[in-house]
């Protein structure tokens, strides 16, 4: 048994606290902030063990120092970023694995957003904890890594099993299904969709975690080699590539 706290920082971001119940070991995902944690922390009574940064954006890391200050906690981040996470003690890589009390996470690098993206993924607990590469509806943008990066750890994303609950780092669904919606207006499971985000939002909640499921079925970037959707776009004789990139450019501007 476990679970997940989700501390809402800054103006869309989102902070995770997850508990294994059984130990009560316990770590934070990607803490923009350090107060937000801290007074959770205090409120439930917790002791962290461990913060967990899926990259070395400050919006993602920077309440790394003050909290494993206060804390003792050991935080893990990206090998391939280890000089740009701050207080990093456990360096991971493709394929690694780590334990937080039962619940076992492998690593995945998912580069494209940044060149040393990694997620956190839990096939016995259902769990991905991917930072900054899927939103709802959407994909982060590509800064430091490349279209090709992006598409090929979008994929490797896409290949894990459908009962996969995903927590990304950002409310960002309600301009991401608005997007969606400008490539495929006709979409009656999109259009459901845009209900359903409206209505949680006006009533104070949250659109993540998602399904992953769902979002294979209805995430434009996760589509780019459906030849269905190509033809519905007008570029049938593009490759999944060449989509994908079509795709990125278009919502860079929207």
């Amino acid at each position: 048994m476990f679970e997940i706290i989700q501390i809402p920082a800054l103006s869309d971001n989102y902070i995770y606290i997850i508990i294994d119940k059984k130990t009560n070991i316990t770590a934070c995902v990607d803490p923009a902030v350090s107060k937000a944690v801290l007074v959770l922390l205090e409120k439930k009574k917790l002791k962290l063990n461990y913060i967990f940064n899926t990259h070395h954006h400050h919006d993602h890391v920077g309440g790394n120092l003050e909290i494993k200050k206060k804390t003792n906690c050991k935080i893990l981040g990206p090998e391939k970023d280890y000089e740009r996470i701050p207080g990093i003690d456990i360096p991971l890589k493709n394929n690694d694995e780590f334990d937080l009390g039962d619940i076992n996470f492998k690593i995945f690098e998912v580069p494209g957003h940044t060149s040393g993206h990694i997620c956190f993924y839990s096939e016995n607990a259902k769990l991905l904890f991917c930072g900054d590469v899927l939103f709802s509806l959407g994909c982060g943008r590509v800064f430091e890594g490349t279209n090709e990066q992006m598409w090929s750890s979008l994929l490797k994303i896409r290949s894990l099993p459908d009962r996969t609950n995903v927590y990304c780092g950002h409310e960002y669904t309600k301009s991401n299904i608005l997007f969606a919606l400008s490539l495929d207006p006709e979409n009656k499971k999109l259009l459901s969709k845009k209900n359903d985000v409206e209505n949680l939002l006006q009533n104070g909640k949250s659109t993540v975690p998602f399904n992953l499921g769902i979002e294979k079925k209805l995430n434009p970037f996760l589509n780019s080699d459906n030849r269905s959707f190509q033809k519905m776009l007008g570029v049938s004789d593009y490759s999944s590539q060449k989509t994908f990139n079509y795709i990125r450019k278009k919502k860079d501007i929207f």
